[in-house]
């Protein structure tokens, strides 16, 4: 079953249920039965593949089990963050910086960030006659959505080029949070200059709308690896039914060891995306989106204090530790299993 969350007055209800069932849910012990239910959030971006090809080929749902799996679309992290804020999903595969956020806002309260999903793929697209950082001046860009990990890291290189913005419009670039469908249609009609997006829609800009890649995010980053996506859970929900996200930090991985099968992951992609939205994606766009992006279920930990720092220095951020936002037990538990070694929290466990 797959629900909409467009409008306030259904997290304000998910809000209300959450409030009156969050005590129960943090005295519960280890030991607690598996959920009736989780409720997953998810994008439909090939940086989330994990979650399409798991929910498509049904490996998600075999590792639940008893437990019934539901799922949400959203475009951009901060509106997943406030649906989990608001309990009305319990998990989400979602950018590391909206997760940082909430962490830190909440006072490490919020959320647990339990598997890695996916680095790599997210690149600054822009016309082809702008070649250069100075060329972006008066110029627009749009990101996903304002605070998402695209939108930190536009700002954040920008102002490394000497180019200011601004949280409400303006500046020396005007930062447009946009969603990315809209994205594309405001590139092709000129409207705006370029984008800083996730795949696949680097890859659509590139080739529905003749963009070039300005900036490839793994060439500021040491070894070209930074993390795109991670795995959170409700820290309620964890204390609640670690049995439940434990079950889904194994089909995750179920699912991240599938996507090494080229033969047929590009099929599996496409037939999940067709669920969701009706379309599937062009075979060109797909191969090069997936040629950008990597899978792995190490949330890569090390890189998260470098992304507060680029938050606070674009004003994205709030003060606070990120002491205790990994809980990896569950994962290193399949990680050995599966004869993987054990992922690092980095020292934030």
């Amino acid at each position: 079953m797959r629900t909409s969350l467009r409008t306030a007055a259904v997290l304000a209800l998910a809000a209300a249920t959450a409030a009156l069932t969050g005590c129960a849910a943090s005295a519960a012990s280890a030991d607690a039965a598996p959920a009736t239910t989780i409720r997953v959030g998810y994008f439909d971006n090939v940086t989330h593949a994990p979650a399409l090809v798991g929910i498509h080929d049904g490996l998600l749902q075999d590792a639940l089990g008893k437990t019934k799996l539901q799922t949400t679309q959203f475009n951009a992290g901060p509106a997943e963050i406030e649906a989990l804020s608001a309990g009305a999903i319990d998990a989400a595969y979602i950018g590391p910086s909206p997760a940082i956020n909430s962490y830190l806002k909440s006072a490490g309260q919020s959320l647990r960030i339990v598997s890695g999903v996916a680095t790599g793929g997210a690149a600054l697209v822009v016309k082809s006659t702008i070649t250069s950082p100075g060329q972006l001046r008066g110029k627009t860009i749009a990101t996903p959505q304002l605070g998402n990990t695209q939108d930190v890291a536009l700002r954040y290189w920008l102002t490394k080029q000497g180019l200011r913005t601004s949280l409400t419009g303006g500046g020396d670039v005007t930062v447009s949070p946009t969603d990315n469908a809209q994205a594309l249609t405001l590139f092709q009609a000129g409207k705006i200059d370029g984008a800083w997006v996730p795949e696949p829609w680097v890859s659509r800009f590139v080739l529905d709308g003749n963009a070039s890649v300005l900036v490839d995010e793994t060439s500021l980053w040491p070894g070209g690896t930074f993390p795109t996506t991670v795995l959170a859970v409700s820290t309620a929900f964890l204390k609640a039914h670690p049995q439940t996200v434990k079950a889904l930090v194994k089909g995750n991985a179920d699912a991240v060891a599938a996507l090494k099968d080229p033969a047929t992951v590009g099929n599996d992609i496409n037939a999940q995306l067709k669920t969701d939205t009706g379309k599937e994606l062009p075979t060109g766009v797909l191969v090069r989106a997936l040629d950008h992006v990597a899978f792995d279920t190490d949330p890569d930990a090390g890189a998260f204090p470098t992304l507060v720092a680029h938050a606070n220095a674009v004003g994205l951020a709030t003060k606070g530790s990120l002491k205790g936002l990994f809980d990896l037990t569950a994962l290193n538990t399949v990680r050995s299993a599966a004869g993987q070694p054990a992922a690092s929290a980095g020292g934030l466990g």
